[in-house]
């Protein structure tokens, strides 16, 4: 295709991928355009979370568990996937917080984890990338990572002066920053299912929800109607089974209340190098081949 447009999804973990713009790339792929996630790190210090997985074979080989996860999640999506292969740091808890392990991506300094993420930029030559915020989206220490290779590689891989053994330098045209779950969005839901008569899964986390906290949705520019892939993002979600309960909350919203109340995935736009008008309903807005 003439036309064919290509976006890059950098995320921290396995399942990152699936719970955070996945309806939106399963869209681009439906729609013809080449759509590449990047995984930062291997997963093995992520806890079972699927009772059902919890089991002590799973977690002797989580690495190799989740590996498996992410080609059957890769497939599902009909995208392309690339390791970079770094040891997950695990999400540090207690007070005081226990120092990270060594050798973890959080800790392997930005002149080693940037080069490899440059290398794969200028192969794949995305117009848009995809990333975390400067806090992570939350504050777990490979996202945080994530969004500063991300950020630095970008850069790093437009200077033609940089490790030109690493290929052409590439620019690429917009780069966004996702937002997931934000409270008017746990609201929109809340409320419909109360008025449906049904339990929302959210009444706890609504009320615990910091008065303080800013709504990320004060942040987005772009969001991008998806709700026909919903469907594709659960089944890629259901793929990283030590990860994902199906019985969880993710999948208490009944799907056609979903596709009425919030049939959007949010976006910022942080980065462009092409003219488009905010707001946005399209990642590749303005974007030339």
């Amino acid at each position: 295709m003439a036309d064919k447009l290509r976006l890059m999804a950098v995320h921290a973990h396995p399942d990152d991928e699936s719970s955070k713009g996945a309806a939106t790339m399963a869209r681009y792929v439906a729609e013809g355009h080449d759509v590449m996630v990047v995984t930062c790190t291997d997963g093995g210090a992520g806890s079972i979370l699927n009772p059902a997985m919890d089991r002590p074979d799973v977690l002797e080989n989580m690495i190799e568990i989740r590996r498996e996860e992410m080609a059957r999640a890769a497939k599902i999506l009909g995208i392309q996937h690339r390791w970079l292969g770094f040891k997950d740091s695990g999400l540090p808890e207690g007070d005081p917080k226990p120092p990270l392990p060594e050798g973890c991506f959080a800790l392997v300094p930005l002149e080693e984890s940037v080069p490899p993420l440059v290398e794969v930029i200028r192969e794949f030559r995305p117009h848009v990338v995809v990333t975390y915020d400067e806090n992570g989206g939350y504050p777990h220490p490979d996202h945080i990572r994530t969004h500063e290779i991300s950020m630095a590689a970008l850069d790093a891989a437009a200077d033609p002066g940089f490790e030109p053994s690493l290929g052409e330098a590439w620019e690429t045209q917009k780069v966004y920053y996702s937002h997931g779950f934000s409270r008017a969005k746990l609201l929109a839901f809340h409320e419909a299912m109360e008025a449906r008569g049904l339990e929302s899964p959210y009444t706890e986390w609504l009320a615990n929800w910091d008065a303080n906290r800013p709504d990320v949705m004060d942040r987005v520019t772009t969001r991008v109607e998806c709700a026909d892939y919903f469907d594709v993002r659960d089944d890629a979600l259901k793929a990283h089974a030590t990860q994902i309960d199906p019985t969880s909350r993710w999948f208490a919203i009944p799907m056609d209340l979903q596709r009425d109340i919030w049939p959007t995935e949010e976006y910022e736009l942080v980065r462009s190098q092409v003219d488009s008008t905010l707001p946005e309903n399209d990642l590749f807005a303005g974007v030339k081949v």
